[in-house]
């Protein structure tokens, strides 16, 4: 009964971390990333649809990236859908696809998206700090409905708490890795 928590806890700690790694693609870094697009919505006849789902998004190089449309119809939605998203860049229509030119990122925008991944790396660690308190739920329900004892209730909240230890410091190593990528020119 006790494992099942702990399983649980596992299961959903690592969710938050591969929530926040991909959150983190969503941050620009020395070269482009198709997926900092990845939250943009285009008006696809009346639905917002997800812009890789009405084109094709390539990263032509380390500062262009090319959107073609599947139907050519859609170029002045896709422009004003990127223009309203403000990334940074301009989108550049020329009748065939939408090209975003990304200038060289300035220290300063290197330290905006430092701050960003730190931000990132915190909600993951509230996510974490939260099925924690989750899991110490659990276990205080069993100790209150007698199926532990006292004894085998401090040991599992020892071990919730190491399971959230653990995670935590893979977060934190998480954001210092991101760090270090962002901050190298």
């Amino acid at each position: 009964m006790l494992n099942e928590i702990f399983n649980k806890q596992k299961a959903h700690c690592e969710k938050s971390l591969e929530s926040l790694k991909k959150d983190f693609t969503t941050l620009r870094t020395g070269k482009v990333n198709i997926h900092i697009l990845d939250h943009i919505q285009v008006d696809y006849y009346g639905n917002l649809t997800p812009l890789n789902q009405v084109s094709t998004v390539l990263a032509n190089d380390a500062s262009t990236i090319s959107i073609t449309p599947w139907e050519k119809s859609m170029l002045k939605n896709i422009e004003t859908a990127i223009s309203a998203a403000n990334i940074g860049v301009n989108p550049n229509n020329d009748g065939e696809s939408v090209k975003l030119f990304f200038p060289p990122m300035t220290k300063e925008q290197r330290e905006e998206n430092v701050k960003h991944a730190k931000a990132m790396g915190e909600k993951a660690k509230i996510a974490i700090r939260n099925i924690r308190k989750d899991a110490n739920d659990s276990v205080k329900k069993m100790e209150k409905d007698k199926s532990i004892s006292e004894d085998e209730a401090k040991k599992a909240y020892d071990e919730v708490q190491k399971l959230t230890d653990l995670y935590i410091n893979k977060v934190d190593e998480s954001v210092k890795n991101k760090e270090s990528e962002l901050l190298k020119v």
